[in-house]
């Protein structure tokens, strides 16, 4: 089990998709999510994510971490819904058919459940679009394709480090929690949490100093590099746009399209089988 998101190599088809088009999918499918309410389209959408999940070679033990953290705040986002909004289905659906009666405002409604299973059905829609767009793009890749898109390209490179130091100041985390655990800090249950925290603490301060190191070794290189002294720059990991890459753009392009006139058809973002 991975507790990290990172780049993972594989030759597949959507690996040996240029990094600005994965980008530019990204937030196409992004869009659609957001203006779209329609069942019909979110589950068609989460249908063609599993299949491109699939298609990348990807598994699911790569992201078995990640998915119980976000399925674990999808429930609590949905508790906090009904807490806060109860009605909220019913306001929009426009009719109640309530299922049962609990106390106060608060009812169990067919209309609530259809709306809440549309949100939770957004959240799957976005989830493997976003995870293949994060562990199929090398880092490099990525930095070039926001350049390409036209974000600066000291930004760009910035955002590269990121993602590629991440993953390092974990495993320094681990190194040097258990280098203290080893020295008889405990982290574990059996210790009190103020006790837990001012461990953490000790392990927190040697990753700091470790990385204003890292960051100061980096800074020093690329400024003997002469980096950013010219207004532009090219990329050793840059890919060419090829038959592949517009047939996806356009296909993503269409999905947009598509939710658009459905906007149209449903006078609205919301899909009412109640009327």
């Amino acid at each position: 089990m991975k507790l990290i998101l990172e780049y993972i190599h594989k030759d597949s088809f959507v690996h040996n998709l240029n990094g600005a088009t994965k980008l530019i999918c990204f937030l196409l499918w992004c869009i659609t999510t957001m203006i779209t309410y329609d069942t019909r389209i979110l589950s068609f959408m989460i249908i063609f994510g599993l299949f491109l999940f699939k298609l990348s070679k990807l598994k699911i033990q790569d992201v078995s971490f990640v998915l119980m953290f976000i399925l674990f705040f999808l429930v609590l986002n949905n508790i906090f819904i009904y807490i806060f909004s109860p009605n909220t289905g019913t306001e929009i659906y426009g009719t109640k058919t309530v299922l049962i009666n609990l106390f106060g405002p608060y009812s169990i409604t067919l209309e609530q459940l259809f709306y809440q299973i549309n949100i939770t059905l957004k959240y799957f829609s976005v989830i493997p679009i976003a995870l293949i767009f994060i562990l199929t793009t090398n880092p490099s890749e990525f930095a070039s394709s926001l350049n390409k898109i036209g974000v600066n390209y000291k930004i760009s490179y910035a955002v590269s480090l990121s993602l590629r130091y991440i993953p390092d100041i974990i495993n320094d985390y681990k190194n040097i929690s258990i280098s203290k655990q080893a020295r008889g800090i405990d982290l574990s249950k059996n210790e009190k949490l103020h006790k837990r925290i001012k461990n953490v603490f000790l392990i927190l301060i040697p990753i700091i100093f470790s990385s204003l190191e890292r960051i100061e070794k980096i800074s020093c290189a690329m400024e003997l590099r002469a980096f950013g002294y010219n207004k532009k720059r090219t990329w050793y990991n840059q890919k060419d746009f090829k038959k592949n890459d517009f047939i996806s753009i356009l296909f993503f392009l269409c999905i947009v399209i598509i939710s658009i006139v459905f906007l149209f058809i449903n006078n609205g973002r919301f899909f009412n089988p109640f009327i």
